[in-house]
């Protein structure tokens, strides 16, 4: 765990990150697609483990500011490495839970109230989220299929999408409460309604390069650690046993 930790915090001195649209102050950290990778070796608990430490080292030490606006936020890498992590090791019943409930929480957020009247704003945040839930069901089917060499960038390219798009839901589901855009933003419910509408095709584009990289990261160094001390478990979804619900 201290050691992924500290890549996190080390990939934070390099990487590149890009600003939130219509919010200058809050950033979008292209390292927290490594939490993907900690859930695929280090599984779901140990995972989320290290990637909330890594992402607190990176809050409070250079060139972290120990923001305001970056505190809600801070359990978004640890979620990506929770959903990965439970769909790696063979538990995706659960992570389809928690994930569409963090979709659902969405419906019942006051930026998605009265829903029959703000329909537009639910549909702009969550059409790519759903994509990636239901992306799941074939991913989980066609497990063998894609676990052969010639098709698991593809597998660990659903994988990563999902991780990084439940980052997401769990970030757009924090904003949406008045505690964090009233108190912390100084924002009003029109104004949040109106940056949740108005780049639905952006930040998804964002996501799919994010899971693009990961994968990359994420295919040569599993290869790498399967079959050795390093992964959370050998009984994955790339093991030949049946898998366990």
């Amino acid at each position: 765990m201290s050691t992924f930790a500290a890549l996190y915090y080390v990939l934070s001195l390099i990487s590149p990150f890009i600003p939130s649209i219509g919010l200058p102050d809050l950033q979008i950290q292209l390292e927290a697609l490594i939490a993907t990778v900690f859930g695929f070796i280090l599984g779901p608990y140990l995972g989320a483990s290290a990637a909330f430490f890594g992402a607190v080292l990176a809050w409070i030490l250079p060139p972290g500011n120990m923001s305001a606006f970056s505190v809600p936020f801070l359990l978004s890498p640890p979620i990506n490495a929770f959903v990965v992590g439970l769909v790696f090791y063979r538990h995706w019943k659960w992570a389809f839970t928690v994930y569409g409930c963090l979709i659902a929480l969405f419906l019942f957020l006051p930026p998605s109230q009265p829903l029959h009247q703000q329909y537009l704003v639910s549909v702009a945040v969550l059409w790519d989220k759903l994509i990636a839930l239901l992306l799941l069901l074939p991913a989980i089917h066609l497990t063998r299929k894609l676990s052969e060499p010639r098709y698991l960038s593809i597998l660990f390219f659903i994988l990563a999408f999902l991780g990084i798009q439940a980052d997401n839901m769990w970030g757009a589901d924090i904003f949406a409460l008045p505690l964090v855009y009233e108190s912390i933003f100084g924002l009003d419910i029109d104004t949040v309604r109106f940056l949740f509408t108005v780049s639905p095709f952006i930040y998804p584009a964002i996501r799919i390069l994010q899971a693009t990289f990961a994968t990359i990261i994420a295919v040569p160094v599993v290869r790498a650690v399967q079959n050795t001390k390093w992964m959370y478990n050998q009984k994955s979804i790339l093991s030949q046993e049946e898998n366990e619900a």
